[in-house]
């Protein structure tokens, strides 16, 4: 079956970072307003499916302001969790820019039912949407702001919730969390040897290329939020770090996002390989 078209937008000129292309906050509010679309058009439901797991992002091509862009759903059941939603973004020309596959953990006895409800809108699992940098698995959410400080991760940002954050269900929803997230990259950036002044130095960007969000619990209007972060791993062209949204007064776990990251050459457009000795320094500082 076809996929259901459930976002049809536009890149805004202010909506694009210091590399010149969609920031990453934008790449999820629109998944998340195709999620809506789709749940309207397929009667998907938290009562029915539960609550979302996890959003899993991939960027495969990157987006400049002025480009069209489309959002394609759908169900996969051969997906890497019990039930999978698909999202494609693509151009106006059919280039796929990002996916995003949203994880629901139904009961098993349960999937029968759910193949004949939604087999109207259900569709192989494409490779291209498959996790690559990150495992499918919901993070671990047993952490605390202490542990994660003795770890050797920091504060990385700082900030008030206000009822313009929130989305229709009056929480806080994923571009939210992201723009937090995003505010608090270039300090975690900074932990490592490529910094700022290393990246202008050298003409190199930072670029996020896989993502993964799993929401621990709400945050509504007035909540005073933290974001602890730090460096995981790394490899021969990218690294990954972790972000943790913490409800301040309380310290309670809000949201967990990992990152797969990369410089680029600002010129070129491409990948450069990390040098052995950042890569020694990541694995050095690795929260874990």
């Amino acid at each position: 079956m076809p996929a259901v078209e459930t976002l049809f937008s536009f890149v805004n000129r202010w909506e694009c970072d210091e590399n010149d292309h969609l920031n990453v906050q934008f790449y999820f509010s629109r998944f998340d307003e195709a999620d809506r679309q789709f749940r309207l058009i397929t009667g998907l439901t938290d009562a029915l499916v539960g609550t979302r797991r996890v959003r899993h992002v991939r960027y495969h091509c990157e987006l400049v302001t002025g480009d069209v862009l489309v959002v394609r759903s759908f169900v996969a059941f051969d997906g890497p969790h019990m039930l999978t939603v698909v999202h494609e973004m693509c151009t106006d020309e059919g280039v796929l820019s990002a996916t995003a596959i949203d994880g629901y953990e139904v009961a098993e006895t349960a999937i029968r039912e759910l193949r004949r409800r939604f087999k109207a809108f259900e569709r192989e699992m494409p490779d291209e949407a498959l996790p690559r940098g990150l495992s499918a698995a919901q993070p671990s959410f047993k952490v605390s702001p202490d542990a994660l400080i003795k770890a050797g991760a920091a504060v990385v940002n700082r900030s008030t919730i206000t009822a313009r954050n929130l989305g229709p269900d009056s929480r806080a929803d994923d571009e939210l969390a992201l723009a937090r997230f995003t505010e608090g990259a270039p300090h975690v950036w900074n932990m490592t040897p490529m910094t700022s002044r290393w990246l202008a130095e050298r003409g190199l960007g930072r670029v996020a290329v896989e993502m993964k969000l799993a929401w621990a619990g709400p945050i509504k209007a007035g909540d005073p939020v933290l974001v602890i972060s730090g460096p995981v791993a790394a490899a021969k062209s990218t690294f990954t770090f972790r972000h943790h949204l913490f409800e301040a007064r309380a310290s309670r776990l809000a949201a967990v996002c990992e990152v797969v990251a990369l410089t680029m050459d600002l010129e070129t457009r491409k990948a450069v390989p990390l040098e052995d000795d950042i890569r020694k320094a990541i694995a050095d500082m690795a929260i874990g």
